[in-house]
């Protein structure tokens, strides 16, 4: 009864971000594996080094990859703050920023072939990470 989750808990709404920021990085597994096996020639497993941002299986893979390096941290960024207690509010409005900036990020760089730094997926990237930050001093001074 998972409405009852996001209707009793006052975590109902963070849970429910989590929950699909986790769909959004099967989602870019899949579409990363598609796309490498797709290729004419390709060993399973391993992205040709010689690909670029102009190719959508570096794209692709270069997701999947970033979310495997930056979702982690997050997720137990929140489970700490429901752990402690920390402010429900709050933490769902981190969860969102987060989770609609790494979908953000996760489009553009499908969309957008670029070796331009920073691009506009850097910007997304930045404000994700903004956000990771945000909690983790909000939970650190919660403690003090």
């Amino acid at each position: 009864m998972p409405y009852l989750i996001a209707e009793f808990s006052p975590y109902g709404s963070s849970f429910l971000a989590l929950y699909l920021l986790l769909v959004m990085v099967f989602l870019q597994a899949l579409v990363a594996s598609v796309a490498h096996r797709a290729q004419k020639s390709y060993v399973p497993g391993i992205v040709d080094e010689k690909l670029g941002p102009e190719s959508f299986v570096f794209r692709s893979h270069r997701t999947f990859m970033n979310s495997l390096e930056n979702v982690p941290f997050m997720i137990a960024l929140v489970l700490l703050a429901v752990f402690t207690g920390f402010d429900a509010w709050w933490l769902a409005l981190l969860c969102w920023v987060y989770v609609l900036c790494r979908l953000a990020h996760m489009v553009i760089y499908y969309l957008m072939a670029t070796r331009k730094n920073p691009s506009l997926r850097s910007y997304f990237y930045l404000l994700a990470l903004l956000a990771q930050l945000v909690l983790m001093v909000m939970l650190g001074i919660s403690w003090l």
